[in-house]
């Protein structure tokens, strides 16, 4: 497994060089989106049954140089895939099964729904981690829609924005997530947890106390490459369904919406008798893991770094025993991480049916965790470690706009 050792900042650079270099693009009309990366440290599979989730946006990103078109023609190019992209907005084609511009066509056809597209962009893009699990596609669809909504001058709200990317990933995509992703890299704070109530939208930030300890995130990424699209992942969805509406019409309320965040705690303790196989399996994983938020922001709260990560394994073994959504490899860097010294928590990031694990380090530990990881990867899992890495993260802000202009980079965040 390799070690990413690339500068936070490389992929803006990469991005903005490219597009000024190779498509010529005048230094003063060139704008770079930061888009990042978000990691969910509690919360896991309950965005899309309304639950509530925790998030942090990571100091790596997505990074999408962009500029004006002159046209209503989008021209795309990638440091990361082959191909060049052309669409233009008043005539977005379908999805292209898997082509990397599937998000910039599915941005332009959700946007101009709602909004009037006059003028396409030329852009690049630039990102060093697309092993999965930290919401890559998230992040790829936010920064397409900050640009295009910058290009046409359009003013959204970082609910609008929020909404618009779930819609590229359930309309366009066909993928059934809730809005965890686009919130967490829409919203997040640097240095805070952010949590996201998916049933009202409300969220707050919990700054953990002065005296904290200090810690770093680690990810690490298992090589395996699949789109959730071509997992169980929306058949997991329809057996959370399946629980809610045995649940809501156990409880007299078979009208209302079949999903979890729809039936209370006093209605699961005193209905769970009835389910039996997957959907029970599903709905203790919702209701534990509803649990292992609340006591986790109270943990952060606090400074409880021991006891944050204690949930976050927790988390972690109720998908794997719950949810059953963890791949033997994946299962395998779990359980490696957990039994690192210095290592406080760990779980899977994203769903778990493909991606990463990330877990909560102290500092000083974070070498001694990575060399033991690859170590033990490499050994179980040759073929894939050669295509997985190690990244070591902070927190950062949430989706924004740079600016160039001048030699200055001055952020216009989203929200």
């Amino acid at each position: 497994m390799r070690r990413i050792h690339e500068p936070p900042g490389r992929a803006i650079e990469a991005a903005r060089d490219s597009l000024q270099r190779e498509v010529g693009a005048a230094t003063g009309t060139v704008r770079v989106v930061r888009s990042p990366y978000r990691v969910c440290p509690l919360g896991a599979h309950v965005d899309h049954q309304l639950g509530q989730v925790t998030a942090m946006a990571l100091d790596r990103c997505l990074a999408l140089a962009y500029s004006p078109s002159g046209s209503r023609e989008v021209v795309l190019e990638s440091l990361d895939f082959p191909g060049r992209v052309r669409f233009a907005v008043d005539d977005v084609p379908p999805q292209a099964s898997g082509d990397w511009g599937d998000y910039a066509r599915g941005a332009a056809a959700v946007l101009k729904v709602h909004r009037r597209l006059e003028r396409g962009i030329i852009a690049t893009t630039s990102g060093p981690l697309h092993g999965g699990g930290v919401s890559s596609s998230a992040a790829v669809g936010v920064a397409y829609l900050l640009a295009l909504a910058d290009a046409n001058g359009l003013s959204l709200g970082p609910d609008e924005f929020i909404e618009l990317d779930r819609r590229i990933e359930n309309e366009y995509l066909g993928l059934r997530n809730g809005i965890l992703d686009q919130a967490g890299i829409i919203l997040s704070r640097r240095g805070q947890l952010t949590r996201i109530d998916c049933r009202t939208g409300r969220r707050e930030w919990i700054p953990a106390p002065a005296d904290a300890p200090p810690y770093r995130l680690l990810l690490a990424f298992s090589g395996i490459r699949r789109t959730l699209a071509g997992t169980d992942y929306n058949l997991r969805v329809e057996e959370c369904t399946s629980a809610a509406r045995t649940l809501l019409e156990a409880a007299g309320r078979p009208s209302a919406n079949p999903l979890l965040g729809e039936v209370s705690a006093d209605e699961y303790a005193e209905h769970a008798h009835r389910l039996t196989g997957p959907p029970a399996r599903r709905a203790a994983h919702f209701f534990g893991e509803i649990d292992r938020v609340r006591q986790g922001v109270d943990a952060w709260a606090r400074g409880d770094l021991a006891q944050f990560g204690a949930l976050m394994t927790a988390s972690g073994e109720s998908s794997i025993v719950n949810y059953e959504c963890g791949r033997p490899p994946l299962i395998d860097l779990f359980h490696t991480l957990v039994a690192c010294k210095g290592v406080h928590g760990a779980r899977f990031s994203g769903a778990g049916f493909r991606g990463c694990c990330v877990a909560l380090v102290d500092p000083e530990a974070v070498d001694d965790v990575a060399r033991r990881v690859s170590h033990e990867y490499t050994r179980r899992h040759p073929l894939l470690a050669a295509n997985g890495s190690i990244a070591v993260c902070e927190t950062a802000d949430g989706a924004g706009i740079l600016d160039l202009q001048g030699g200055a980079e001055r952020l216009t965040r989203a929200s």
